[in-house]
């Protein structure tokens, strides 16, 4: 093999050595990290996507409620939002 031809096999070694030591790959050779790595991950997803629609649902009844032009719909977000507010007790 010819110098330039070692020189890259050397920094394609260093490369992988360095992915090697990175976080990621040593989460995933163990099993049990990568679980818990991957539960916690589903938490995560899951409670962002709870409060992403609980946000994004009042936003539009409430937007919908301040539509007078449309009475259904305004009648029906304005009873909606009451029965929202209404004390549970």
């Amino acid at each position: 093999m010819d110098q330039e031809t070692n020189k890259a096999l050397d920094a394609l070694k260093n490369e992988l050595a360095t992915l090697n030591r990175h976080r990621f790959i040593t989460i995933q050779n163990s099993p049990w990290r990568m679980i818990g790595f991957q539960f916690l991950r589903g938490l995560a997803f899951g409670l962002g996507s709870v409060v992403g629609a609980t946000l994004l649902v009042s936003a539009l009844v409430y937007a919908l409620s301040t539509i007078d032009f449309i009475p259904i719909i305004g009648d029906w977000a304005s009873q909606i939002i009451n029965l929202i507010q209404e004390d549970p007790a």
